[in-house]
């Protein structure tokens, strides 16, 4: 078995755009689930409407990559809008199941026969990733023996960790503010906020808008990244994976997306390496116990026990503190 293969891939993985992608969505979903306690199950749907807001505008109508970049940054708070009214003045379940219901009818929408003439259909849409390409400064990659990028993974990771970077740094600073403690009181007592004079609804349509905004990003970087948007990336198992992230690093805490979603990837793909050396006729573990094809399944397996036995032992997370956010107490 080559350790250094296993651990080459998995910091690969890691430190790459999957891991960016996800630290994103789980970033706003933090403000959401874990600042708020709102229960958004729908973060793809944000993702979405942000990378198909760039692609339309500028493969569609053909209007400028700036123009497409705005109304990227657009849609998601429109969504939000749309989202929140109904059901933000309802119990949290609402909120989820809406969610979760408009992110499935976005993607289908988006790959129906019907709109392939706006939205491409199943294939999705491609041609509007020129300008952010265009503006990559390196002249090569970047090999450092144990990880190595090409020249335009180099690019992608350089924007999408400086992305990261700004959304922490924005995070924190609003939670520190009393516009961030009063989502935090919201969390923990919303008829409290509420009989002190605070319009709790109106808090909580900003952070939906904002978690939802920050989730635009994640989809936004991801089709930047894959020159095309194509909806069956847009499904319900990409909220699911940052919600994954979120509760691995611990909610309520501004760095506990970003390290979790490093982590969520490293054991993903760690995991999946390791199984794959260790299956078939030159692994140890027997083909009677475990096929090649089954190797790269089990991963999801493993990791899914450790993160229900992180749920029952510690469920604020790894980074989490007990004392911020008590999920198994709601």
């Amino acid at each position: 078995m080559d350790i250094l293969e296993i651990l080459r891939t998995a910091l690969q993985q890691a430190l790459g755009p999957q891991a960016i992608v996800f630290a994103l969505l789980a970033i706003g979903l933090n403000v959401h689930f874990g600042y708020t306690g709102l229960l958004n199950f729908g973060q793809a749907g944000f993702a979405l409407v942000s990378a198909y807001g760039l692609a339309v505008t500028v493969v569609t109508f053909g209007a400028p990559f700036w123009l497409g970049l705005i109304v990227a940054m657009i849609a998601p708070l429109v969504l939000a809008v749309i989202l929140g009214l109904p059901t933000l003045r309802l119990r949290a379940d609402y909120l989820a199941i809406v969610t979760i219901a408009a992110a499935e009818i976005l993607r289908f929408v988006a790959g129906a026969v019907e709109t392939k003439d706006v939205f491409g259909g199943s294939n999705g849409l491609s041609g509007f990733a020129g300008p952010f390409q265009a503006a990559n400064p390196y002249s090569k990659g970047v090999d450092l023996g144990i990880v190595a990028f090409r020249r335009d993974d180099l690019w992608s990771l350089t924007v999408g960790w400086a992305l990261v970077a700004v959304c922490c740094v924005l995070v924190w600073a609003l939670m520190r503010s009393p516009w961030g403690r009063v989502l935090r009181s919201i969390r923990e007592d919303e008829d409290a906020v509420r009989s002190l004079g605070k319009n709790v609804f109106a808090y909580k349509m900003q952070a939906l808008a904002l978690g939802g905004l920050l989730g635009g990003l994640g989809g936004l970087f991801l089709a930047l990244k894959q020159a095309s948007v194509v909806p069956t990336n847009y499904a319900t198992l990409m909220t699911f994976y940052a919600f994954a992230a979120l509760l691995l690093g611990g909610a309520a805490r501004v760095l506990g997306p970003v390290i979790g979603a490093i982590l969520f990837w490293f054991l993903i793909a760690g995991l999946g390496s390791f199984f794959r050396q260790s299956a078939g006729a030159d692994g140890w573990i027997p083909t009677v116990i475990m096929t090649d094809t089954q190797a790269s399944l089990i991963r999801y397996i493993v990791l899914g026990l450790a993160i229900i036995l992180l749920m029952i032992f510690r469920p604020q997370g790894i980074f989490g503190d007990r004392r911020e956010i008590a999920i198994d107490e709601r």
